[in-house]
C-alpha cells in the first residue's frame, strides 16, 4: 500500500502489460478512513484493447502510516452508475 493518499491507485500491471488502466480518481474523504472513487478500464486480452469505462468505490483505513484497503464496491455498468446518481440526486432534494 501507500503512505500518501494521492498515490493510491487501481492501475495494475502484469508482465509489463497494464491490465487495469486507471483513467481518473476523486478523493471523496480523507482521514483515518478515506474514500476514493476510481474510473478505470480492463484490458481485453483477446482483442488487445481496453473495454468500457468501469467505476469502483474503495474505502481505506490508515494504520501505522499506511493506507490499507478495507472494502470496495464495483459499479458494474453505466446504467447502474446512472441509477446511483439518480437516487442520490433525488435524496439530496430533501
Amino acid at each position: 500500500m501507500s503512505s500518501d493518499i494521492n498515490d493510491l491507485t487501481v492501475q495494475y500491471e502484469e508482465d509489463g502489460v497494464v491490465t487495469v488502466k486507471e483513467l481518473d480518481k476523486v478523493i471523496l474523504s480523507k482521514g483515518a478512513w478515506s474514500t476514493i472513487i476510481f474510473r478505470y478500464q480492463d484490458l481485453d486480452r483477446k482483442k488487445n484493447e481496453y473495454g468500457p469505462d468501469k467505476f469502483t468505490i474503495r474505502r481505506y483505513q490508515k494504520r501505522g502510516g499506511q493506507y490499507m484497503q478495507k472494502s470496495k464496491f464495483n459499479i458494474s455498468s453505466r446504467d447502474q452508475a446512472r441509477g446511483i446518481i439518480e437516487a442520490l440526486e433525488n435524496w439530496m432534494k430533501d
